[in-house]
């Protein structure tokens, strides 16, 4: 039966204040997307300040971005593009009826999101190991700035740019852990079957925000680690 002929007396999924599944579902996603909507601003601010300074200290962000770990990073966005299609794979389970199907897709997409904060976590690792880290231990010197091999990058610029790199991806990495969090709800709530075709709105919303979470990603990869690094 559709959504919308389905009553609070049959459908215990429909909240007292709302007159009809559709309505609610309605009322979901605009709370959503409006919330996405003061995300993609609040991270928009931070891009904008990174091109500004990257605009200001084009040779020595090269050589500070140059020390960032490609692979790692490389890896880290296959396995976000790959738990894009775990969380597309269980909404589609939750829409034709396929538990076993959505349970499996709620969890690949968790080991997937773990993954991606272990190898973050090895990455952090290796900054601190190299004294990357802004601060009284911050250590830059003798870094020559690609295509100017007798120039040295500015220390206090790298900082900077050293700065910008773990409130960015800390803050995306925060941004993990409450998705993390959401799926982890969302697995529970599946095992004891509270989704049907009828209502799977959760798990639905649960999703957008992880493909938001994931774009993020898609252009912090390429800003800090693969933006042209010669003048």
């Amino acid at each position: 039966m559709p959504d919308s002929q389905l009553t609070a007396a049959h459908n215990p999924a429909l909240l007292h204040h709302f007159a009809e599944p559709q309505q609610q579902r309605d009322a979901a996603s605009l709370g959503t997307w409006v919330f996405l909507g003061t995300e993609i601003m609040f991270f928009g601010g931070l891009f904008c300040t990174y091109l500004v300074y990257r605009r200001g200290y084009f040779g020595d962000w090269g050589a500070a971005s140059k020390t960032l770990d490609v692979t790692l990073g490389a890896t880290n966005t296959a396995v976000l593009i790959c738990s894009s299609l775990t969380v597309v794979l269980a909404v589609w389970a939750a829409q034709t009826g396929r538990r076993r199907l959505l349970i499996g897709n709620l969890l690949a997409t968790l080991v997937l999101g773990t993954a991606f904060l272990g190898i973050k976590g090895i990455e952090y690792k290796e900054k601190f190991e190299k004294h990357h880290v802004p601060g009284a231990s911050f250590q830059f010197n003798n870094v020559r700035i690609p295509g100017h091999p007798d120039q040295y990058a500015n220390p206090s610029h790298a900082e900077i740019f050293f700065a910008l790199y773990f409130v960015m991806t800390g803050l995306h990495a925060l941004h993990m852990i409450v998705g993390i969090g959401i799926f982890i709800w969302l697995t529970v709530m599946a095992w004891k079957g509270r989704f049907t075709p009828e209502y799977n709105t959760p798990v639905e919303m649960g999703g957008l925000y992880w493909h938001f979470v994931d774009i993020i990603w898609i252009y912090l990869f390429p800003l800090l680690y693969l933006i042209d690094r010669h003048p």
